[in-house]
This record gives C-alpha cells, structure tokens and sequence, in this order.
C-alpha cells in the first residue's frame, strides 16, 4: 500500500502539478485547499503532510499543531513562497519536520518528508544580509507573533497596515 499524503494549499495549479509528481513518486495524495478541510482529511492512514505557510486566509503555522495532534506521528514538511529564519524556526517549534522554500523539486519534498539529513558539508554563508533581507526576517518573525494577523503586526511594527500589506506582496529579498 502507498504512504497516503495530505497536501493542503489554496493554489489549484500548483496542487495539481504538485500531487501528480508525488503520485508519480509513489504517494496517494489528497488535497486540501482550506485549512478545514485539512482537518477533515486527517485521519489515521495518512502519514505525512505538505502544507503551505499560507493558506487563502488561514495560517499554515497554525495548522501544524492541530494536525499534529490529531494524528502525532505525521511528519509535515511546510512549503512556503515567503521563506524567512522567523517562520522557519516557528514552524519547526510547531512540530513541523521540515520547511522547504518554494518552487521545490518533488525530489526535495519527498526526501524532507522522509527526513533525509541536509548536506553536512554546505559551508555557512560569509556573507551578512541585507539591510532589505533583515528588514524582511524581521517582519516575518513579528507576522508569526501574531498568528499572520496583519493589522495586529502593523500595530507593534508601529507600521500603517496598507504599507505593511504592501511589503508582504513582494517577494522575500534574495540572501
């Protein structure tokens, strides 16, 4: 029998390219475009999880722990478009396995689902980030703070909320 996988994002296009490859790599894929519906599906049988750090208006980090605790021995990998150290080290804390950052190769998905240790040898970068990139981790981190409710980050970033919003739009600064 396949391991049966939840994959849950509101991208149509993606999900179906997304679980054809992984079908292709020996998974049962379920898709999930709601955070609710995720919920639904998660029921003994299922064995691992890809979920999208955001989900329409739900919150991919707080459906890490509901689904954990509905069935503790998921392994989840969170796959997200907006990459910062802030939601990758909360997600992780949340009891997800892996984070990878969009667009990631099904390879990829399959070996972090399956908890393939990183390369040890990768050397750290030497080079420190960018003012843009802090300014971006930063914002990332106040974001998960606050559970990704916008106006509440834009409060204690002492930000108006139309700027911030305007800030998440754009693409996360390369490192």
């Amino acid at each position: 029998m396949n391991p049966r996988l939840l994959l849950v994002d509101d991208d149509p296009t993606f999900t179906r390219i997304a679980a054809r490859a992984l079908e292709r790599r020996g998974f049962e894929v379920v898709v999930a475009n709601d955070a609710e519906t995720a919920l639904s599906l998660a029921h003994p049988g299922v064995d691992y999880a890809v979920v999208d750090l955001v989900i329409g208006t739900d919150s991919g980090l707080a459906l890490v722990p509901r689904l954990k605790a509905a069935l503790p021995q998921l392994r989840i990998v969170v796959l997200t478009g907006y990459a910062s150290i802030a939601t990758a080290v909360e997600a992780i804390k949340l009891g997800a396995d892996n984070y990878l950052t969009k667009p990631a190769e099904a390879d990829a998905i399959v070996a972090a689902l399956q908890g393939k240790a990183p390369n040890p040898n990768q050397p750290p970068s030497t080079e420190p980030l960018s003012v843009a990139r802090l300014e971006w981790e930063h914002i990332q981190r106040v974001l998960a703070e606050h559970e990704g409710n916008i106006s509440a980050t834009a409060r204690a970033l002492k930000m108006h909320r139309r700027t911030l919003q305007r800030k998440l739009l754009k693409r996360p600064v390369k490192e």
